[in-house]
């Protein structure tokens, strides 16, 4: 790998991570909007080590691990800088399956958005699948089978993966579900202000494991995936401590995330199957698609501005 690729790597994750967690930064903004000054200082410093080295630090290594286990922990951590011909034929091995994982969540990930989940319309033909919400299930069980069906002759441990990215997705979904439903609760005034920390921590920790796994489709690089994730992380924080409503007025940005997030997801699972990608090719997509759709947004934003409205 090059300087110029590695750059454009962790400029590719730094965006994905950023715009992938626009949503978190907004419940930030607003649980932090109703803490002392002294627990939203600790939040935003502290809370920003806790983020970058032990969620978006550890989890990435922890994945190639678990997907790797022939690999000691300092080995999974250095694998992609490793000549050790053993260590590239063990990350090679387990290359498929890892990817079939993540490919398998994030396209599921970008279904149950594009069924279910409310959103701001970017383009045309949303409205109608999202009234058709009750195919979600279908969609993603059939979507499943056929990739089973597919991995099964080539390698079975792939098969395995895509079960395991699936099953992945739904228990990540229920705790995203019910930190969505402890928001209202953070608003409490009676509730501590640690105990607002807390529930924010999980929250975050909740909200990074999409950026951890869509950073695969970048590189198996841990160190790459550490420093563009936490890069991005840094970023959300100023988010959340500047013009959060601003970011809000942006209505597409989520829309860009989403896009990106199939993009990636068809990339992991066509280098799981053995059609490779170049490295420059997830980041390209990313920019482009976010691009786009922050072009949009920035339309849209600008016709409701007071003075275009007068």
């Amino acid at each position: 790998m090059d300087l110029l690729s590695g750059i454009l790597i962790v400029a590719g994750l730094c965006l994905f991570e950023t715009i992938s967690s626009i949503d978190n930064a907004i419940i930030n903004a607003e649980v932090l909007s109703t803490m002392q000054e002294k627990y939203r200082r600790w939040f935003l410093v502290w809370g920003l080590f806790i983020a970058v080295f032990l969620v978006r630090g550890l989890l990435p290594w922890l994945i190639v691990w678990l997907s790797t286990p022939s690999l000691g922990p300092i080995e999974a951590l250095t694998a992609t800088f490793s000549s050790d011909p053993a260590v590239m034929e063990a990350i090679e091995a387990s290359a498929p399956m890892l990817l079939a994982f993540g490919g398998t969540f994030l396209v599921f990930l970008f279904f149950h958005w594009l069924f279910i989940e409310p959103k701001h319309f970017g383009l045309r033909g949303e409205r109608y699948i999202q009234e058709k919400g009750v195919w979600f299930y279908a969609v993603v069980s059939i979507l499943l089978a056929v990739l089973v069906w597919l991995a099964l002759p080539v390698n079975p441990l792939m098969a395995f993966g895509t079960v395991v990215g699936s099953t992945a997705f739904f228990i990540v979904h229920g705790f995203r579900q019910n930190a969505e439903l402890q928001e209202a609760r953070l608003k409490d005034p009676n509730l501590s202000d640690l105990s607002k920390i807390f529930y924010l921590e999980v929250i975050d920790a909740t909200f990074s494991i999409d950026g951890v796994i869509g950073a695969f489709a970048f590189t198996l690089s841990v160190p790459l995936i550490i420093l563009g994730n936490g890069l991005g992380a840094i970023v959300v924080r100023q988010v959340t401590v500047g013009n959060i409503d601003r970011i809000k007025r942006y209505i597409y940005l989520k829309n860009g995330a989403m896009y990106s997030i199939l993009g990636l997801g068809v990339i992991m699972l066509a280098d799981a199957f053995g059609f490779p990608t170049p490295p420059w090719l997830s980041p390209v997509i990313t920019f482009g698609v976010v691009g786009y759709f922050l072009y949009k947004s920035l339309k849209v934003a600008n016709a409701l501005s007071p003075g275009n409205a007068a």
